[in-house]
C-alpha cells in the first residue's frame, strides 16, 4: 500500500492518503496498518490533482497531416511527464482509439470526436466536412461516439459570415438533449456572439468577444478558454504581415484579449487553460498568461487543476477520488516555476514519474 502525506490544493490542508488500488483513501490505512506493507511515496510538499489541459489535439502535428496513433501515444505521454493527469481534446483528426482510456500511464482524455465543419471554414479534410443540413445530425453522433462532446467550428476566415446563430442554436439543442455538451471554435465578433447566444458549453478562444456578453456566459454556465499562450507566440509573426482585413481583424482581436479575460474572469464566467499548441504539457506556460491578463496565480493554477477538473466533472484530492496525485516541493501560487518541475507523479495509482 503507498502512502501519499503533503498540503493539499486549493484547501491547503495537510492530509494523509493511501492509495487502495486506483483509488485515494483518507484517514487510517483500510483494513487497519497490521500486516500491511506500506511505501511513503509522497512525505511533505504540495499535492495537486494533476494539471488539465482543456484544449488539446494530440495525434497529428499539423492540419493535413494524418492522424499517428504512436504519436498520440507519445504526446499524451508529454502531458503526463508533465503533471497533466488529464486532457480535453476538442476535436481531432479521428475519434479517439479505445486503448487510450485504458493504458494506465496515460492521462484521463476526454474527447470531443472529431472537428465538425460546414464548407468553408476549418482545414478541408481535417476533421468531419458535413454540409449544414447534416451539421445537426452529425454533432449528436461525435457528441454520443466519443466523451459526450462535439466541437463545431463556429466561424473561420476573419472576414466571413461566421455559422447561422438559428442552426448553432438547434445543434447545441440537438446535443443538450442527448445529453451532451458542445464547445465551438470562434475568433470573429459574430462566431462568439452566436456561440453565447446559442447556449454553447464551451468558447474556444474566444476572439472579439463582446463584454457584454460575459454576464450570460456566467448564468448560463458556459466557460471561455482563450488560449491566450498560442495567440500570443504568433503575433509578432502577424504584425510582420502586410495589412489587410484578416490581418488587422486578427491583431485587433488579439490586442483586446487580455482584457476581456480578466472582465471574464470577474464576471464569474469559468476561465479555463488550454494550450492550443505543440509541444505538449506545456499548459504552465498558459496559466502564466491567465496571470497576465489580471487572474491571481490561485485562479490561474486553479484554471488548470481543480476548477477544469471539477468542470470535466473529476473530483480532487478527496477520499474515494481516483488516485491521481502531483506532488511539488514548493507552493506552485507562490513559485509558479515549482510546476515545472514536480518530484513525484501518481497515475491511477501507480507512480509514473
Amino acid at each position: 500500500m503507498l502512502c501519499i502525506r503533503g498540503v493539499v490544493l486549493p484547501e491547503r490542508e495537510e492530509r494523509t492518503f493511501w492509495i487502495d488500488g486506483e483509488v485515494l483513501r483518507a484517514g487510517p490505512p483500510p483494513g487497519g496498518p497490521a500486516g500491511r506493507d506500506t511505501e511513503t511515496v509522497v512525505d511533505g510538499g504540495w499535492l495537486l490533482p494533476g494539471l488539465v489541459d482543456v484544449h488539446t489535439h494530440p495525434g497529428a502535428l499539423e492540419p493535413g497531416s494524418p492522424f499517428d496513433e504512436a504519436l498520440l501515444r507519445r504526446q499524451l505521454g508529454e502531458h503526463r511527464d508533465a503533471g497533466v493527469l488529464a486532457v480535453r481534446t476538442p476535436g481531432t483528426a479521428r475519434r479517439m482509439p479505445a486503448w487510450v482510456a485504458q493504458d494506465p500511464e496515460l492521462p484521463r482524455v476526454t474527447s470531443a470526436g472529431r472537428w465538425l465543419a460546414t464548407p468553408g471554414r476549418f482545414f478541408p479534410g481535417f476533421g468531419r466536412d458535413v454540409s449544414e443540413a447534416e451539421l445537426v445530425r452529425a454533432a449528436v453522433e461525435e457528441a454520443t461516439a466519443s466523451s459526450g462532446w462535439c466541437k463545431v467550428i463556429g466561424d473561420w476566415a476573419a472576414d466571413e459570415p461566421a455559422l447561422p446563430l438559428p442552426l448553432l442554436t438547434s445543434v447545441v439543442a440537438a446535443v443538450h438533449a442527448a445529453g451532451g455538451k458542445v464547445a465551438v471554435h470562434c475568433q470573429t465578433a459574430e462566431g462568439s456572439r452566436n456561440a453565447v447566444l446559442a447556449g454553447a458549453d464551451s468558447l474556444e478562444h474566444g476572439m472579439h468577444l463582446d463584454p457584454g456578453l460575459l454576464d450570460r456566459m456566467a448564468a448560463q454556465g458556459t466557460a471561455l478558454v482563450p488560449t491566450l499562450s498560442v495567440f500570443a507566440a504568433g503575433a509578432d509573426a502577424m504584425r510582420a504581415r502586410e495589412p489587410s482585413v484578416r490581418r488587422d481583424l486578427w491583431l485587433a482581436g488579439w490586442d483586446s484579449m487580455l482584457d476581456t479575460v480578466r472582465a471574464a474572469h470577474e464576471a464569474k464566467v469559468t476561465v479555463l487553460a488550454g494550450t492550443d499548441s505543440f509541444p505538449c504539457g506545456t499548459v504552465a506556460g498558459e496559466m502564466e498568461w491567465l496571470v497576465r491578463a489580471g487572474l491571481s496565480a490561485h485562479a490561474a493554477l486553479g484554471a488548470a487543476s481543480w476548477t477544469a477538473r471539477a468542470w470535466l466533472g473529476l473530483p480532487g484530492l478527496v477520499d474515494g477520488a481516483p488516485a491521481d496525485v502531483v506532488a511539488y516541493p514548493t507552493d506552485p501560487t507562490l513559485d509558479p516555476d515549482a510546476l515545472n518541475h514536480p518530484s513525484r507523479i501518481v497515475l491511477r495509482g501507480r507512480v509514473v514519474r
